[in-house]
C-alpha cells in the first residue's frame, strides 16, 4: 500500500441573499478563488479551525450556523487526499471584511452569485467549491453537535 499526503480542510459558505464570500487569493504563484478555507492546525477542533479561517481570510467573526458535507477529493496534481468539512451561515447583507491572513496570501474578498463563481472554471481552487455550494442550495445540512472530539 503506498501512501500519499493527507490533509484535513475546513471552508465556510457565507451567503448574504443572492451572493457568496469568496476569497481571492495567490496559491503557486497563480490567482485563485476559493470559499474562506484552510488547513486544521494541530491540536485545533473543526470548529475551532474553520472560525479561525473565516476570521484570518475575512476579518468577519460570524456563528458557524450548520454543515453542509464532508468531501474526500484526491489533488491531481500531487495526489494529495483531502478531507473537506464545509459548513454555513448567512448574513442579511454583504459585509465588508478586512483580511488579517498571516500568510500574505490573500488578496481580497468578493461577493459574488452563483452564475459568477461558476464562470471563474479553472480559477476556482477545488472543484469542491461549486459542489458545496450545489449542495448548500439542495439543503444538504447536519448538526454542528455532530462533531465530537475525544481527548
Amino acid at each position: 500500500m503506498s501512501h500519499h499526503p493527507f490533509a484535513v480542510t475546513v471552508a465556510i459558505i457565507i451567503r448574504a441573499g443572492e451572493r457568496f464570500l469568496m476569497v481571492e487569493e495567490w496559491q503557486q504563484g497563480k490567482i485563485r478563488f476559493n470559499q474562506p478555507a484552510g488547513h486544521l492546525e494541530p491540536g485545533e477542533t473543526i470548529l475551532a479551525g474553520a472560525q479561525r479561517e473565516l476570521l484570518e481570510e475575512t476579518g468577519l467573526n460570524i456563528p458557524l450556523e450548520q454543515g453542509v458535507a464532508i468531501y474526500q477529493f484526491e489533488a491531481p496534481d500531487n495526489g494529495t487526499h483531502f478531507v473537506r468539512f464545509t459548513f454555513c451561515a448567512e448574513v442579511t447583507e454583504p459585509l465588508t471584511t478586512q483580511p488579517q491572513d498571516p500568510d500574505d496570501d490573500i488578496i481580497r474578498c468578493h461577493w459574488l452569485t452563483l452564475p459568477e463563481i461558476a464562470a471563474l472554471g479553472s480559477q476556482l481552487r477545488s472543484p469542491m467549491i461549486l459542489s458545496s455550494l450545489n449542495d448548500y442550495l439542495a439543503g444538504q445540512r447536519f448538526a454542528l453537535n455532530s462533531l465530537k472530539q475525544q481527548s
